[in-house]
């Protein structure tokens, strides 16, 4: 027999939503979103490739660029990810955690739960109900009353309010997809350098920044090893100009940013600016100042700016302590091709002869400022969602919503109260309060002022 083309529908429908409300399948999905996540933590984003270049092995720079990984809050797999997350938290929502949390009022056989017991008492039926829904409610309990073909049920729910705390959790995570979704489509981060003196132009926004004057400030501090100077402090005073025009002057700080049309600037690092000189024959070849990790070429050769040394010991020329610059040097690195051929300290002020007639003199440093900037315009929603997932999950956790089936049968004036607990948590953790529950019933029901009395009651199943 050929299934109908509504019966294939059917069944892949419904193979979609086994497979998406599964919680293993869903766990999987935020243990990669997870993964992801921790690699553009580890993995330095938005960087330029020869950062990545000097920073690990070729193998490895080749795939973070080739996989994307520099950039991976904007893949299309990390944006993917997000996507079945969503999906599979939908499908979980209505298809396990609203029947299995928000279940309707229906009559049960109360023998079959676990947690069951029943008392019997004397009395008029009308004053036995009454009696009964008022001792739940006079201890917090919400009751309600139900009636499924003609006969009556009571039903009384305890911190019934909690059952939404895992939709809350859901809910939480949607405002915090919702967040990262409008980083993605409207917001950027990167990185840029300014030397003093200098102007850069913040390509994504048009700000321009120019960089008066950079300070910072070391302290001496003895270790183990000897004596090494930490930086406790780096400033960039700074005029800045944005969509207004407007140039109005500021300072930027390590943890304290500054607001360029909502676009945020953070100190991140700093360096020394170097102008280096290449010259043959008394022609000098003019270089704009490089970076450490930039190079150049002279003598058929390419030599790299590796790092400034900011005072070099006078009696042993190796590099000394002090970080304050007294005499000066940069470590240069020369290659022929990818062949390394060794380094040098060249002292500022000092050439170098290199060969072929090249001499290369490293004339002046400047200090520069390096900057992180940030905007997301989603970081609000990310924050409220962070706080809505959390309050979700200590909902959940933290509170125990539970649920009495009551059921009174019998006649004339002999009647069995049928009472049963379920709980979101399973029937172990609320054992011992279903116990006293029922025994402060029946201590009820027998006290002097009551003109009933049990007749016979079973413990708690």
């Amino acid at each position: 027999m050929v299934a109908t083309f509504e019966e294939r529908a059917r069944s892949s429908y419904d193979e979609f939503v086994r497979l998406f409300s599964n919680v293993l399948f869903a766990v999987s999905l935020f243990a990669v979103w997870g993964l992801l996540t921790l690699i553009g933590v580890i993995v330095d984003q938005g960087k330029d490739p020869s950062v990545y270049a000097g920073a690990y092995p070729a193998p490895i720079a080749r795939a973070i660029l080739r996989l994307g990984l520099d950039n991976i809050y904007h893949s299309p797999a990390y944006i993917g990810i997000i996507g079945l997350i969503l999906v599979s938290l939908a499908a979980c929502t209505f298809k396990r955690v609203i029947p299995a949390r928000l279940p309707a009022l229906r009559k049960v056989k109360i023998d079959a739960i676990p947690l069951s017991a029943s008392i019997e008492v004397r009395g008029e039926e009308s004053a036995v109900r009454a009696r009964v829904a008022e001792f739940f409610a006079s201890r917090g309990w919400q009751v309600r009353k139900r009636e499924f073909s003609g006969e009556e049920w009571l039903f009384a729910d305890r911190h019934n309010w909690a059952r939404r705390g895992v939709l809350i959790a859901h809910l939480g995570f949607v405002i915090i997809a919702m967040g990262t979704t409008i980083y993605w489509w409207k917001g950027f981060s990167g990185t840029t350098a300014v030397i003093t003196g200098q102007t850069i132009t913040v390509p994504q926004t048009g700000a321009r920044i120019t960089l008066d004057h950079f300070g910072y400030r070391f302290e001496p501090i003895k270790t183990k090893t000897g004596l090494v100077y930490q930086p406790v402090d780096y400033v960039s005073n700074v005029t800045v100009v944005g969509r207004d025009g407007v140039p109005r002057n500021e300072t930027i700080r390590v943890n304290q940013p500054i607001d360029i049309d909502g676009t945020l600037y953070y100190q991140a690092s700093y360096g020394y600016a170097v102008t280096f000189a290449v010259s043959k024959a008394g022609m000098v070849i003019p270089m704009e100042p490089l970076k450490e990790g930039q190079g150049f070429q002279a003598g058929g050769r390419t030599f790299q700016y590796q790092r400034f040394v900011p005072t070099v010991d006078t009696a042993t020329g190796q590099p000394g302590l002090n970080p304050i610059p007294s005499n000066p040097a940069v470590a240069l690195a020369a290659f022929d091709g990818d062949q390394p051929l060794g380094a040098v300290l060249l002292p500022i002020g000092k050439n170098l002869d290199v060969g072929n007639g090249f001499k290369i003199a490293a004339l002046r440093y400047k200090l520069y400022s390096g900057l992180q900037y940030r905007y997301d315009p989603g970081m609000l929603l990310v924050g409220i969602g962070a706080f809505v997932l959390l309050a979700g999950l200590c909902i959940a956790f933290y509170f125990l919503p539970a649920r009495l089936f009551v059921q009174i049968t019998g006649a004339a004036r002999t009647w069995r109260v049928g009472l049963a607990a379920t709980t979101v948590k399973g029937y172990d953790i609320f054992e011992e309060q279903f116990a006293d529950l029922v025994a402060e019933l029946k201590a009820s029901e027998s006290g002097p002022n009551r003109n009933a009395f049990p007749v016979r009651s079973e413990s708690p199943a």
